[in-house]
């Protein structure tokens, strides 16, 4: 039996949606403060996907400024209804629901319209088609009376979908299964003339878990399904490999099977660093409800494929997501879609030469620590074995200027290996570990030329850095937990990355390539 291995999207793609027009499954996932956000992925297998676009490819869509990577676009649901798609999701700040909005576009690799703010609060919005052609809009909320219902609330609305504004009463739906835990992630389904709320509770943590709900009429009442949760990992030991599981959003295949995209973790002694990951789960439907993973009542990192569906996607003819070797010379004149910025575009501080190729990257006095955009971008780590390495230059360096490999995990909480001019003009490579803000000196390396080779290891106890000035020295190590999501909060995973700051002055950096490789075994998936 053709089987596949989990995560079908690694490293950093948490909240997966799923739709499926014909024979193409549309996937979109969290971006937080990264930019352009909301990548949308195409697949025909539901198991290898192409990144198609970004649901938010312009400034002037949607404002991330001063935003926590954190922060930012949250939970995003993709539908599609009559030659429409449909993307509505929460911009948050400080950690709570601030806007929630909706994009439409009738081709899912854009463009996107500019969004419409709809009249709704709390987090996770999702949308459903009724078999009438009704819209509606569901989402989760603080509850009015916490200590009575629980702290939780789904609630809906109807959608109209030629004002796209909410409309008509609100409905109370449910308060989650799980009493005293809060319930998110609500998406509704119709089978057999039965609504099923399918939700999460537990936080998006160890205690993660799915659970359900039913009801005859779309505007309830919903019944809580007394087998909840109906997926979860917080009864496994630590030795299971993906822990955290939930926030499952289902879809129907043409050959009539239903599969669950979900997210999960990979962790290490108890901490994880690739962020949340895309699992694919089949769903068999019982006149009870929907049953996850049926024959073993778990995400497995080895499934059997979907059947009767291509074994790769036919469309677009663009690149593959990377899960493998990849060496970036920058050539063509645009980035490659894994990489991002933070919080708006760089192309007027980081360019790719079209007609040399390499990457020409404008020092910038904004820097890695701030909320706003400086000069870098990015992409997950999606293997916690893996080599990341550059070749960079500065152009007539002068001391405060730096450019080299960073390994992101926030504003906050991040490591540098820089090329740079030390006060007494001495061309050194310099490791920094960035700690709440203030930043420690770990390492540095006296390099003759003003070009040299930067790479980082990293593995289950360390990332390791090293420079390749004529021979290979390591300048230092800071231990994997460090870039944890344990130790530093939040939602994100690591993502490495290539920046350059100037000090109070001007400068240029050139790098030639970028390559990234996974590690020859472990906990890769």
């Amino acid at each position: 039996m053709p089987t596949f291995s989990n995560p079908v999207l690694a490293g950093s793609r948490p909240d997966p949606s799923v739709c499926r027009v014909g024979e193409d499954f549309y996937l979109v996932t969290s971006s937080f403060a990264y930019y352009p956000g909301l990548p949308v992925h195409h697949s025909r297998d539901l198991v290898d996907w192409r990144p198609l676009g970004h649901v938010v490819d312009r400034p002037s869509q949607v404002s991330l400024t001063g935003l926590d990577v954190s922060d930012g676009l949250w939970a995003a649901t993709i539908r599609h209804h009559q030659g429409t798609f449909y993307v509505v999701v929460t911009l948050a700040r400080g950690r709570r629901g601030s806007t929630t909005y909706l994009f439409t576009a009738s081709d899912p690799a854009g463009p996107w319209s500019d969004p419409v703010a709809l009249d709704a609060e709390g987090i996770d919005p999702s949308l459903f088609f009724d078999d009438d052609g009704r819209c509606w809009f569901t989402a989760c909320r603080d509850a009015a009376e916490p200590e009575v219902t629980g702290p939780g609330e789904l609630w809906l609305r109807e959608l109209d979908l030629a004002t796209l504004e909410l409309t008509g009463p609100v409905h109370a739906l449910w308060y989650g299964a799980l009493r005293g835990a809060w319930v998110e992630a609500p998406h509704l389904y119709k089978r057999d003339g039965v609504y099923h709320l399918i939700a999460a509770e537990g936080g998006t943590e160890h205690h993660h878990a799915v659970t359900a709900a039913r009801a005859d009429s779309v505007t309830g009442p919903y019944t809580t399904d007394p087998r909840s949760p109906l997926l979860t990992h917080r009864h496994r030991g630590a030795a299971e490999p993906i822990h955290n599981v939930g926030h499952v959003d289902l879809v129907d295949t043409p050959a009539g099977e239903t599969w669950a995209v979900a997210l999960g973790i990979r962790p290490t002694d108890g901490t994880h660093t690739l962020g949340r990951e895309v699992f694919l789960v089949p769903v068999e439907w019982t006149d009870r409800g929907p049953v996850f993973a049926p024959e073993t009542g778990r995400v497995g990192l080895s499934q059997r494929r979907p059947a009767g569906l291509a074994s790769a996607p036919a469309v677009p003819d663009g690149p593959r997501v990377p899960d493998g070797p990849v060496r970036d010379a920058f050539a063509g004149g645009s980035l490659r879609p894994e990489w991002n910025s933070l919080r708006g575009p760089v192309d007027h501080l980081v360019s790719p030469d079209p007609a040399e190729g390499g990457l020409t990257i404008r020092l910038s006095p904004e820097p890695l620590t701030s909320t706003g955009t400086p000069a870098f971008i990015a992409r997950p780590q999606q293997h916690l074995r893996m080599r990341a390495a550059t070749r960079a230059r500065l152009t007539a360096p002068a001391p405060g200027q730096e450019t080299g490999l960073v390994i992101f995990q926030n504003d906050r909480r991040h490591a540098t290996l820089a090329l740079t001019v030390d006060s007494d003009g001495t061309l050194r490579v310099v490791l920094t570990a960035v700690e709440a803000g203030t930043a420690s000196r770990l390492g540095a390396v006296p390099v003759t030329g003003s070009e040299v080779v930067l790479a980082v290891d990293s593995d289950e106890s360390a990332y390791t850095f090293h420079v390749e000035d004529g021979s290979r020295t390591t300048v230092g190590s800071v231990e994997r937990p460090f870039f944890s999501t344990e130790r530093a909060g939040g939602f994100v995973g690591v993502h490495l990355g290539l920046y350059g700051t100037s000090g109070a002055g001007e400068g240029v950096a050139r790098v030639r390539w970028f390559e990234y490789a996974p590690g020859d075994a472990g906990n890769d998936g």
